[in-house]
């Protein structure tokens, strides 16, 4: 015969409900209480009925996560971090990705989930101010990222401009006066790309430093391929520089490997900076100076935000911008 939550709640000695609250992710039980269930629910080969559950909650235990792309590193991260955050909660993720590309993530908006999950984490790149009525869905949702500002649903961002601001500001403390950037996206307004390039030339306005404008090269999709490409470009101009702000770490470590085939030294001969603090940028040669847009308080709070959500919080919706960190490493201070 199949095991029951009460052979489970027999053998460990509390009540079914406890074993309920211990298999749901409920927050509020003793340490020692949830081990003890979790080593009868091992002992006797337990497993959960989800189908049943389900049609009793009318809840999934599963929520989405819709992102451009997990060839990007910062989404990859960011989604590892959303898996963790939402396994605090008993929540499972299911991942899609848009391509960063307006109808697929309109569709993504209007496919019905019906029961297939509870709430949505949406990340798009493609939409713009126009499609904000887009975002009243009936699925409880959290929107991430900058491309829609004021919408009908909470929103957690990256801090954009303070970030880019404070690694602007690093470059020109360390006597940096032309300084290049990659990754613009000409003719954006609303969007990743014109947020940290806005920030950017205020930066220099601050500082009384002209904005060179032909030092400004596109930089495709945000791949290391495009940063090599888009370094390529600038050298190719035969104008000087002693900085490079690439608009993410990809770029910044493509920038990286061109600069050095060219055989120019990083930082003696250009500092280079990136923005996303993804793994790789701790381990790179040089180690790369970059911002930190802090993932884990994104995803966690994006996550919290949506259970609220779903367990029926009909509040005023919130915006909150997440805690940015400076890391200075090798590419801008050297190795001295």
């Amino acid at each position: 015969m199949a095991v029951t939550m009460r052979d489970v709640a027999r053998h460990a000695g509390v009540s079914p409900k406890t074993v309920s609250n211990v298999m749901n992710g409920y927050p509020y039980i003793r340490e020692e209480t949830r081990t003890k269930v979790l080593a009868s629910i091992d002992a006797l080969g337990y497993q959960m009925n989800i189908s049943a559950r389900n049609l009793k909650s009318g809840r999934t235990g599963i929520i989405a996560l819709a992102v451009p792309e997990l060839s990007n590193p910062y989404f990859a991260e960011l989604a590892d971090a959303a898996i963790a955050a939402a396994g605090e909660h008993g929540l499972t993720v299911m991942i899609e990705t848009t391509g960063a590309d307006r109808d697929r993530e309109l569709t993504a908006l209007a496919r019905p989930r019906g029961h297939l999950v509870d709430g949505l984490l949406y990340s798009p790149l493609g939409l713009g101010p126009e499609d904000v009525e887009q975002l009243r869905t009936p699925t409880p949702m959290v929107l991430l990222g900058e491309r829609i500002f004021h919408g009908p649903v909470d929103h957690v961002m990256i801090d954009n401009v303070e970030g880019t601001k404070a690694v602007v500001r690093h470059l020109l403390d360390q006597g940096r006066r032309k300084i290049a950037v990659i990754g613009i996206r000409p003719g954006e307004q609303v969007g990743t790309a014109a947020i940290r390039y806005g920030a950017y030339a205020e930066t220099l306005a601050e500082y009384g430093v002209p904005v060179p404008a032909d030092l400004a090269v596109s930089g495709g999709k945000w791949h290391r391929s495009s940063g090599a490409d888009a370094m390529e470009v600038l050298l190719a101009t035969g104008q000087k520089f002693d900085a490079v702000l690439a608009l993410n770490d990809t770029l910044a470590l493509g920038a990286v490997r061109a600069l050095a085939a060219h055989g120019l030294r990083i930082p003696d001969d250009v500092a280079v900076a990136g923005f996303d603090n993804i793994d790789e940028a701790s381990y790179s040669s040089p180690t790369l100076t970059t911002v930190d847009p802090n993932r884990v308080h994104i995803a966690r709070t994006a996550v919290d935000l949506l259970v609220r959500r779903m367990a029926g919080d009909d509040s005023e919706h919130v915006e909150i911008v997440a805690p940015y960190e400076l890391h200075t490493r090798e590419s801008t201070l050297g190795t001295d």
